[in-house]
């Protein structure tokens, strides 16, 4: 065929390009022009795996439609914007295309169909059953095909795309709760477009109101409001800004409603008439609980920044005021048959809580309805605070409050001298404020059972380890301001393992909450008692003076001359006891504890069991200074090592990443642990540089199991310190130290008390961290203080329950009674949770029926270097468990 003709016969396909057999066409004409067998024309469907075909020509006719993958086929190339030929063995290079392989291609040709933008949006193929040979315009015909099959495929996704957009928009339109208008400027304002909501609002038809068929919108408007809202829209139209109303609307039933109405002017393009176009929406009932509003901002504005101890007597105050009422409480269950006020005020002065019986008060009623407004008669006699004439109540208002699963859990309460106050608006009032003030209920008791667990020890009621460790860190200064002394004690229980061994751990800790009260009755009220671990306890004794020590030491020793009563027998103890004073011995809290645990230490080697300390054991902490100096060495000469314990998914317990520990080993004094080197590296500001080199040496050892071809499953979670979290840029550095890893391979572990030091703070560097990718770990959850309020606002992922508290959990209920909190606070809060110290097959199967997520701990596997985690772990498919 002469190539006048070909491209005349082109011509005449293409010509037809509105048509909706436009590719049926384009096809059949390409298969005659070209003499192939084959030719299809096809589109990229969203997933860009896949492809529908839009026409197929195959040996004379049509076929039907179909979609394929274009994984495995000639066509995926194309796809890629690039054009694909193969003369001849097209099915035997691609074996896996099914179509090919079907119809028994030899040759193909495939072009891109491009987007104005050059986006593949399609493609067309050519195939024969031999070798495919073209005629010398065949290409040519090929690339013009090409582009206008893609023009037109283009024009109809974009159409398609403009039906759908006015679709929605009419869609919109007709289900607002309201009615858009656009109407004439002109003294009826004459509608020409009414959306649905217009009979709701109005009770006329969108019909009857456009071209004014029965009434003109303008006599909708009440007379007392028509000019002024008039005028309202022309001032706005003369100045082009948009204009904003609020009016009285009278319904075709007469009704009258309260409307908001917001629009603008516009010009029509084809006649420039100055035409309205808005939106109006009922506020009826907006604007009738105006009073409602009013009280509600009166008081939140009031209280919402004191969130706190102060929270209720600050709400119920506001409230009253708010509500013109003359008392007003919060009150809380203590039992079943009783409530204790959080919060109560009368004639506008906060008075003392107190407890009162349930029965025969309003307060019985508003729990059994969950809301109540009633009358006393006669009145009723409320006692004003300090002196003078009691009140005498009418009239009360109150609404029950209830916890998040709907148990009642107090009541909100306002009482009136008045015998007939605004009930409804009270009644209103009280349901709006009720949710919050449960909330805030339920917020601090979950606070104060967090600071139960966390500060105070399970077994004895005294304060835990963490809370003294406060306290002391606290005092220090203080003590050193007043240029006082402070001493400190530590007391122990000599062969306290034997009992514990003998009779059980159930009498021991009955045996250990006997001594706890024993204790607490033998110091003095300034003194500080806490439980330290096992049988250790500790006393501070502030303001100590010459002498006060040692007649401390035999104070408490003198305490145990008694036997103690417990678990219905008499023990007969003996005590070990070691003291240091500040600033004498120390001048920090940590010198200062270390220098009492060399004194107790001494003492279980002395025969009378008490030892102060002294110069002499001051060695010990130049050991410490002497190893301070040798880390410095090492983190400078690059000795330090890295080691991997795997992070175990507890269900599947397959290995799902690797938590990145420090090791340090010494010429001089071998391998040196953690416990002791990381301490000394915050003491002696060198963790920001040890914080730094972990980061950027876990980076390389992932890098380099990559480049190894290994697989490491899930990520490396790196512990960052709390002066490395003070950073406000702390993202863009773990970045710059980890560049060349993707932050999903990273994970960031934070320590409670490293967080909580600015809470503040600590959210906007935790949402930056989340931000940039990685993942944010609180690390050894439960040894500090976690307030819910700030732990719903921090862009954690995982809570990791730390190992103190899971190598004790089948023995201590207490600790079990912790972990099983954890597990459930962290689920409500969509986290994730990591139990470390797993070291039992017991433990695992626990932790697995509480809930837990993931495991670590050496019955899964200890920490290896990074040759040995790779053998071990990255090497097999699925490594024996050691």
């Amino acid at each position: 065929m002469a190539a006048e003709e070909v491209f005349r016969q082109l011509a005449d396909s293409l010509a037809f390009n509105n048509s909706p057999d436009f590719f049926s066409d384009l096809v059949a004409r390409l298969a005659r022009i070209l003499a192939v067998d084959h030719v299809l024309i096809s589109e990229v469907l969203d997933d860009r795996g896949r492809v529908r075909t839009l026409a197929n020509w195959s040996e004379g006719q049509l076929r039907d439609n179909l979609s394929y993958s274009l994984a495995g086929t000639p066509c995926e190339k194309v796809v890629a914007a690039k054009p694909c030929f193969y003369p001849s063995g097209v099915s035997q290079i691609f074996p896996e295309d099914e179509l090919l392989q079907l119809i028994g291609v030899e040759g193909y040709l495939g072009l891109p169909m491009l987007a104005l933008d050059g986006t593949p949006v399609g493609l067309l193929a050519i195939m024969s059953n031999a070798p495919l040979s073209l005629p010398s315009v065949g290409e040519e015909v090929l690339r013009i095909a090409a582009a206008q099959a893609g023009s037109e495929l283009g024009r109809r996704r974009a159409e398609k795309s403009l039906v759908e957009s006015e679709r929605r928009l009419h869609t919109l339109m007709n289900h607002l709760p309201g009615m858009a208008y656009r109407c004439r400027n002109d003294q009826y304002w004459t509608m020409e477009f009414v959306s649905q909501g217009a009979q709701e609002l109005t009770g006329y038809r969108p019909e009857e109101l456009e071209g004014n068929r029965r009434v003109a919108y303008v006599e909708l408007i009440h007379p007392a409001d028509r000019d002024r809202v008039f005028d309202q829209v022309q001032a706005s139209v003369v100045i082009g800004k948009p204009y904003h109303c609020i009016y009285r609307l009278v319904t075709a039933t007469g009704q009258i409603r309260w409307v908001w109405e917001q629009g603008q002017s516009v010009t029509d393009v084809d006649t420039g008439d100055v035409l309205l176009e808005g939106f109006i929406c009922d506020i009826t009932e907006q604007h009738e609980s105006e009073r409602v509003q009013e009280a509600v901002i009166q008081t939140a504005t009031a209280i919402t920044s004191r969130l706190g101890d102060d929270y209720f007597p600050q709400l119920v105050q506001h409230l009253t005021r708010a509500l013109n009422a003359d008392v007003g409480l919060i009150a809380t269950f203590y039992n079943e048959d009783s409530l204790e006020t959080q919060a109560l005020v009368v004639a506008g002065e906060v008075a003392d809580n107190i407890r009162y019986t349930l029965a025969d008060t309003p307060c019985h009623e508003v729990i059994e309805q969950g809301e109540c407004v009633g009358h006393f008669d006669p009145p009723r006699s409320i006692p004003r605070p300090g002196k003078g004439e009691p009140l005498l109540v009418h009239s009360y208002v109150g609404r029950r409050l209830d916890s998040a699963s709907g148990e009642p859990i107090g009541s909100l309460t306002v009482l009136y001298c008045n015998p007939a106050p605004d009930l409804k608006l009270a009644t209103s009032v009280l349901r709006i404020l009720a949710a919050g003030a449960a909330a805030e209920l339920e917020r601090q008791s979950n606070d104060r059972r967090i600071q139960q667990l966390a500060y105070v020890d399970g077994t004895t009621g005294l304060p835990n380890r963490i809370r003294f460790m406060d306290w002391l860190n606290e005092e220090l200064p203080r003590s050193e301001g007043r240029g006082s002394a402070l001493g400190l004690i530590f007391l122990d229980l000599k062969r306290f393992k034997e009992i514990n061994d003998v009779l059980g751990h159930d009498i021991g800790d009955q045996l250990l909450a006997a001594v706890a009260m024993r204790l607490d009755q033998s110091r003095r009220p300034e003194e500080f008692l806490a439980r330290l671990s096992g049988d250790e306890f500790a006393f501070a004794l502030p303001d100590l003076g010459r002498g006060d020590l040692p007649r401390a030491i035999e104070r408490f020793r003198v305490a145990f001359a008694a036997p103690i009563w417990a678990a219905g027998r008499d023990f007969k103890l003996a005590v070990n006891l070691g003291a240091a004073q500040f600033p004498q011995d120390a001048r920090s809290a940590a010198d200062l504890f270390q220098c009492a645990s060399v004194a107790i230490h001494q003492a279980k080697r002395s025969d009378d069991g008490a030892c102060v300390f002294d110069i002499a054991m001051a060695e010990t902490l130049n050991h410490r200074r002497a190893l301070a100096e040798r880390l410095a060495e090492a983190l400078r000469d690059d000795l330090l090592l890295l080691h991997f314990q795997p992070v175990m998914d507890l269900a599947s317990e397959t290995l799902i990443g690797a938590e990145v520990l420090c090791r340090w080993y010494d010429e001089q004094w071998g391998w040196v642990s953690p416990a002791q080197f990381i301490p000394l590296a915050e003491e002696r500001g060198l963790i920001i540089d040890l914080g730094d080199w972990v980061l950027r040496t876990a980076a390389l050892q992932l890098q380099t199991w990559q480049a190894q071809g290994l697989v490491f499953p899930g990520r490396l979670s790196i512990n960052i310190s709390a002066q490395q979290f003070g950073d406000p840029g702390l993202a863009d550095r773990v970045a710059l130290l980890t560049r060349g890893v993707e932050p999903h391979f990273i994970g960031l572990e934070l320590t409670e008390s490293g967080f909580m030091r600015d809470p503040d703070g600590a959210v906007g560097i935790t949402e930056r961290l989340r931000s940039a990718g990685y993942v944010l770990s609180i690390d050894d959850f439960g040894t500090g203080y976690s307030s819910l309020s700030y732990l719903r606002r921090f862009a954690a992922d995982t809570l990791k329950i730390d190992m103190s508290f899971v190598r004790d959990m089948l023995e201590n209920s207490h600790d079990y009674t912790i972990v099983t909190t954890i597990v459930a606070m962290a689920h409500s809060l969509g986290m994730t949770t990591v139990a470390e110290g797993v070291e039992s097959r017991e433990q695992a199967d626990a932790l697995a029926r509480l809930g837990c997520d993931r495991v670590q701990g050496f019955y899964y596997g200890r920490p290896l270097d990074g040759d040995a985690f790779a053998e071990r772990w990255l090497a097999d498919e699925e490594p024996p468990r050691s």
